[in-house]
């Protein structure tokens, strides 16, 4: 990454922090970027990166501070973003909330968690759990210096060496899946795809390895299993804790997992989906008199699953009146703030088709309907269930004391942009 120097401004442009990592940076720097950053202000327009000569100003604003990173070399600026983000978060995991007043308070601190997060300008620990374990708020007035874990130093940086504090060595995995639609009035379907993440949350003693199989096409064709129930994952992305060339080689997903919640790997799939929930919507309005709604909805998934906690809803004009509705499930409600009446399903099994009929009042004088109307929208959530057909096939623990754990895995498919246009 090589990053010079580090700086925390205040808006005004005043130093509150400042580390020079590599020694080739001086303060009158700061001074250009302020006057950059106003020149910039005065043409209208404001970029996150601003070059001068030789120097390359790469910033972010969060509250009252600008985070500035300047480096003299052809750096990976879209690394540099990333690291300051992380400094955000780990200072704010630390004082709660990061401003001015929070940085003054913690100054000494402030420049040791600078210390340890980054050396010669290349990013080292930047795990806020790590670093809480040897550099705490009180650590100042401390007699006896804690020793730092091994964690700084061994090449597991994200988990700690030793921890037994576990009562019962258990693992729970969720694979949820996320469903973006969009439906034309027409029925057609524009858009279609799948958003999924492998959440965990581990509760293992020791220094444990846990390798996960899934029906991963590429490693079903490569053993001469076929395609049958196998899914082609796309655009996959994992935690650092996952050993890629592992993956790579023999597409075995094996880690040594945080402590704690964490996400695993997430995933995308571009590819043609039945809508799960299909609605469907007749209106008849009467102009200065009344607007009549029949809408009809459809669980279109097996008749073994159920979606949970279904809602509906339906977009209706901003000068109606007088709602009155009959449903043959559920319950629907007008909301004047969303202007929309929504219907609430709290459970929808499969294959299963429910009515609602909604009647509203009209005023006698009809404004101009300047702006489109909003598509339908669906919200839902159904268990056990997931529509890539993606399954866990293994999660395997290996730790050296022998010790049984428990695995336990869950599956969801949730609504992402669900939605479903009328005209």
């Amino acid at each position: 990454m090589s990053c010079s120097a580090l700086f925390v401004l205040d808006l005004k442009g005043k130093v509150l922090i400042s580390k020079n990592y590599r020694g080739d940076v001086d303060i009158s720097c700061i001074d250009k970027f302020m006057t950059l950053i106003m020149e910039k202000e005065e043409e209208g327009y404001q970029t996150p990166i601003i070059q001068h000569g030789t120097t390359t100003y790469i910033y972010i604003k969060h509250n009252n501070l600008y985070l500035v990173s300047i480096t003299k070399k052809n750096a990976n600026a879209a690394l540099i973003f990333a690291f300051l983000h992380k400094i955000v978060e780990v200072f704010t995991e630390y004082f709660k909330e990061l401003e001015e007043e929070s940085i003054r308070d913690n100054f000494v601190i402030v420049y040791e968690l600078l210390d340890e997060i980054m050396d010669f300008g290349f990013p080292q620990t930047t795990d806020s759990k790590i670093l809480q374990e040897y550099i705490t708020q009180e650590c100042n007035k401390l007699e006896v210096a804690p020793r730092p874990p091994m964690a700084v130093t061994n090449a597991v940086s994200w988990r700690s060496q030793g921890i037994n504090r576990h009562k019962k060595n258990e693992v729970f995995l969720d694979v949820i899946e996320s469903v973006n639609l969009l439906v034309s009035a027409k029925g057609n379907v524009l858009r279609s795809e799948i958003v999924g993440s492998v959440k965990m949350r581990v509760y293992l003693n020791g220094m444990p390895e846990l390798r996960l199989g899934l029906n991963d096409k590429v490693l079903f064709e490569s053993t001469g299993r076929g395609k049958s129930k196998s899914v082609e994952l796309e655009d996959v992305k994992f935690h650092q804790c996952v050993r890629l060339s592992r993956f790579e080689n023999d597409r075995t997903i094996s880690f040594i997992p945080p402590d704690g919640e964490f996400d695993l790997m997430n995933y995308r799939l571009n590819t043609h989906i039945k809508p799960l929930i299909w609605v469907e919507s007749v209106i008849e309005r009467h102009s200065h008199s009344r607007v009549e709604y029949m809408i009809k909805a459809k669980s279109q998934f097996k008749r073994r699953s159920t979606a949970n906690n279904v809602k509906v809803i339906i977009p209706v004009p901003v000068d109606v009146d007088s709602p009155k509705f009959k449903c043959t499930n559920g319950s629907c409600k007008y909301s004047p703030d969303q202007n929309s009446m929504i219907w609430t399903i709290k459970s929808f099994p499969g294959g299963k088709e429910y009515l609602l009929r909604a009647h509203f009042g009209l005023p006698s004088i009809e404004g101009e309907d300047l702006e489109g109307k909003p598509p339908i929208q669906v919200q839902f959530e159904i268990p056990y269930f997931t529509v890539s057909g993606i399954q866990v096939r293994y999660l395997k623990i290996i730790e050296k004391s022998g010790y049984q754990a428990l695995p336990w895995v869950r599956y969801i498919t949730q609504n992402g942009d669900y939605q479903l246009r009328t005209c």
